[in-house]
């Protein structure tokens, strides 16, 4: 019998404005026609676990492991403007960063459930860049990363799309999970 394991993730960018309500793009000509608000400022796609980030998993399962773990202390997300999709295994940056890293928020990463239960295997990191933090637009990249040093390990890199504008008095919160499944 032979297993097949796989590593998949997810990541949720979410722009919240200064009324602590998601923001709306502006509507459509069919949403104005029928009076509907624009769509919520929220972006769920799909990422890729890096090679960096491959060998950095495999790295931890050692019993001296030579990378630094990602935690609240040590995480950090960075966001960018470069996306081209042509080599998102191997990238170990955003290809064009715009503001300053953000650390997970504390507490992260979790488990979506205890130990033992269905979603045990479901990491989540979240990092909120709150208002003041931010002020770009066309954010359409996010990388995972175990530090803020040139020497960090990427775990995983993904698009943002649609592309993400921030002002400086949004918050921008990043949920990123990344799941390991065996069959």
């Amino acid at each position: 019998m032979q297993s097949k394991y796989r590593i998949k993730g997810k990541v949720r960018v979410c722009v919240i404005g200064p009324d602590g309500n998601i923001k709306r793009y502006a509507p459509g000509p069919l949403r104005r026609f029928f009076g509907l608000p624009g769509r919520l400022m929220v972006s769920k796609r799909h990422n890729t676990v890096t090679r960096q980030g491959e060998g950095l998993i495999a790295n931890l399962l050692l019993a001296s492991p030579s990378q630094t773990k990602i935690t609240a202390s040590s995480g950090f997300i960075q966001l960018g403007t470069g996306w081209t999709g042509s080599s998102p295994k191997t990238n170990t940056r955003c290809n064009a960063p715009t503001g300053s890293m953000e650390a997970l928020d504390t507490g992260y990463p979790v488990t979506t459930a205890a130990f033992g239960s269905t979603g045990d295997n479901i990491l989540r990191y979240r990092a909120s860049f709150e208002a003041g933090k931010l002020n770009a637009s066309g954010i359409n990249e996010a990388c995972l990363l175990n530090g803020n040093t040139a020497g960090a390990v990427s775990l995983a890199y993904a698009q943002v799309s649609p592309a993400a504008t921030v002002t400086s008095v949004d918050t921008l919160q990043i949920d990123w999970e990344i799941t390991f499944t065996g069959s």
